[in-house]
């Protein structure tokens, strides 16, 4: 029996389950030349337009960029960067409806051309010198994501270092109307082809699997010519069956592999990319010619010219619609996508992103309204169409009833949101919605579980700090306490009695430095007023001793005279009046004398009475003080006059 490798060499085909068969129509476009839109009057573009996270911000409102140049910085590797997709002036940074079946407003960056389309200096690589490391990063700065439809990071997909067995290039396109693959394969598969050649070096795949479908000879045969040169390239034409173009689904097409649920395609060998992935990586790294535009599909019945188009990233749809002759019909709707897949527009505002490839404008006869939900009526023709083998209506079931457990026994994340359920079901039962909801709603629980769990988890790294914390407390105080227990068995006791005492004395020191301070000020403040008290009563003494004494000369040179007999006459006592003054002045030093003691006694009093602290001591014995010495020296005056008048009175 050949081998699986030696199947998929001879052209083998396989079949996956379910499918259904909708009318393409895509003959009105498919065979016209791809358009090329006039520059619009503003772009929209967002900073998120791939499964990811936004890139960090580079520029500001009023900011002028040229083409090419990167609006955001790839800092995660979940992001890729946005650029500029013209020459122009960046107007405002703020929100704007997005291209979701939300239509959540979110960060829309405002650029206004200014008509001159002025790149930034270009650096192209050339691939034989250029390593993988140097492929991925420019891949990445160059904000390619898938174009299919799911927008996942294309350097994520091609930096795979898992081995790789198959390399498949999606071109299938199996979604009735949409035609931009086909036209871009028929105007570009050679570089086409150049980019899986790029992918083949970082990938290193045992062969590469071009899948297209057998509606689209022209784009086939175009493959396979750039193709034929390239060993392992092969490219194989598969039934049209919707939805063959699933990544599961073109999966077990080409190789009869299956990928287990929950699971990724390379862990089975395999890696895929859309064929406007592969081109828009050989632009990147060959041209240096970010991803700045893409083919879109712009038809429906209300338009009268619908074509291919390419359209600069961030052209609002209002434009392509007018571009293609747009006839506003009263019940329009305008749908981003194609009928099985897409979402109604709220506002033909909302701007053509990276993964946007069809724009549908039907007519009220061409896509009717929906009819009146009705019961299921369990006619089992969901299941049978389900190309993922699930069971949509349990699913159904589960969705209404809020039970995220019974959703994922059932699988539900494995539904690929084709509408092949909803398309055949009888009672017009809009199964996609429902099962959008629920997947929304356990994505919220999962993503408050996560931060639950966080929360939980900084809690008890926060107990289990503040345990570590306490055991150490407590470990160093058991050692402190060992240490005193040691200490004291080994005689420390006494060395420790001895340094209390010596702390306490220390403290009574200081508590007694103050009042002996104190003291000692007051008793120098004493000696100074006892030695200006002793110096006055010493000035006084002087002063009464000079007055004195003249007085005292002369009463006793007459009293020396008069008492001096004659030779003939006995001796006689000297006059009454002089020996009275002479008395007088006696007794006034006395006085001064004795007044000067009592100062000096009173002085060591008022000593005393500082050393006892008695204040009414201190402050009474200045008065004395100063009042003694001053009586005594009046009466010593007084004395003095008395003594010299009377000796006055006896010469005369």
């Amino acid at each position: 029996m050949p081998s699986l490798f030696q199947q998929i060499q001879a052209g083998k085909l396989w079949d996956f389950h379910g499918g259904v068969h909708p009318p393409t129509r895509k003959a009105q476009t498919a065979h016209k030349p791809i358009g090329l839109l006039p520059l619009p009057d503003r772009l929209y573009i967002p900073l998120r337009q791939h499964i990811g996270v936004a890139g960090h911000l580079l520029v500001s409102a009023g900011q002028r960029v040229l083409k090419g140049q990167p609006l955001t910085s790839a800092d995660n590797s979940m992001a890729v960067p946005v650029h500029a997709p013209t020459s122009g002036t960046i107007t405002a940074i703020g929100e704007h409806t997005s291209a979701h079946p939300s239509a959540l407003p979110e960060t829309t960056i405002t650029l206004i051309p200014d008509g001159l389309d002025e790149w930034r200096q270009q650096h192209p690589l050339n691939l034989s010198s250029s390593d993988n490391l140097t492929l991925l990063e420019r891949i990445q700065e160059s904000g390619i994501a898938g174009m299919g439809g799911a927008g996942f990071p294309a350097h994520l997909k091609a930096g795979l270092t898992q081995p790789v067995d198959y390399l498949i290039i999606n071109a299938v396109e199996c979604e009735p109307y949409i035609s931009a693959d086909d036209a871009l394969i028929q105007e570009g598969a050679i570089t086409i082809v150049k980019g899986i050649d790029i992918l083949c070096k970082l990938l290193n795949p045992k062969a590469v699997l071009v899948g297209i479908e057998d509606d689209k000879p022209l784009a086939s045969a175009a493959l396979k010519a750039a193709c034929s040169q390239r060993d392992h390239y092969y490219v194989r034409d598969v039934p049209t069956k919707y939805p063959s173009g699933g990544e599961k689904q073109l999966i077990q097409l080409l190789t009869n592999k299956e990928v287990p649920a929950g699971r990724r395609p390379i862990d089975i060998g395999i890696v895929m990319l859309n064929v406007g992935t592969a081109f828009a990586i050989a632009q990147a790294v060959l041209d240096d010619h970010p991803l700045l535009s893409r083919i879109v599909t712009v038809t429906g019945e209300t338009l009268s010219q619908p074509q291919n188009v390419l359209a600069l990233i961030g052209t609002p749809v209002s434009d392509l619609l007018t571009f293609c002759g747009y006839q506003q019909q009263k019940n329009y709707k305008v749908i981003m996508g194609g009928p099985m897949m897409g979402f109604s527009l709220p506002d033909l505002a909302v701007p053509i992103i990276k993964t946007t490839n069809c724009i549908l404008a039907p007519s009220e006869h061409e896509l009717p309204p929906p009819g009146k939900e009705t019961d299921c009526i369990r006619c089992s023709a969901c299941a049978d169409a389900c190309p993922a083998s699930l069971l949509p209506q349990q699913l159904l079931w589960y969705s209404k009833a809020k039970d995220p457990a019974k959703l994922a026994e059932y699988n539900l994340f494995d539904c690929i949101e084709c509408g092949a359920c909803a398309y055949v079901c009888p009672s017009e039962i809009p199964l996609v919605q429902y099962y959008r909801v629920a997947k929304a709603e356990i994505r919220e629980q999962q993503r408050e579980a996560v931060k639950a769990e966080q929360a939980k988890a900084r809690f008890e790294a926060r107990n289990a700090r503040l345990e570590r914390e306490k055991q150490q407390r407590m470990a160093r105080n058991q050692q402190l306490a060992e240490a005193r227990e040691q200490a004291q068995q080994t005689g420390g006791n006494s060395n420790a009695v001895a340094a209390a005492l010596a702390r306490i004395k220390a403290k009574q020191a200081e508590q007694t430095a103050v009042p002996a301070e104190r003291e000692q000020i007051l008793a120098e403040r004493a000696a100074k007023k006892q030695q200006a008290r002793e110096y006055q009563a010493a000035k006084a003494a002087d002063s009464q001793q000079s007055d004195s004494a003249p007085a005292l000369a002369t009463a006793t040179h007459q009293a020396a005279a008069s008492s001096a007999p004659p030779a003939s006459e006995p001796a006689t006592v000297a006059p009454t009046g002089a020996k009275n003054a002479a008395v007088a002045a006696a007794i006034a030093r006395a006085k001064a004398k004795k007044a000067a003691q009592a100062q000096a006694e009173q002085q060591e009093k008022v000593v005393a009475a500082e050393q006892t602290k008695q204040p009414e001591a201190i402050e009474a014995a200045p008065q004395q003080a100063e009042t003694d010495p001053r009586k005594a020296a009046i009466a010593a005056a007084i004395a003095r006059a008395k003594a010299k008048k009377q000796a006055d009175s006896e010469k005369s």
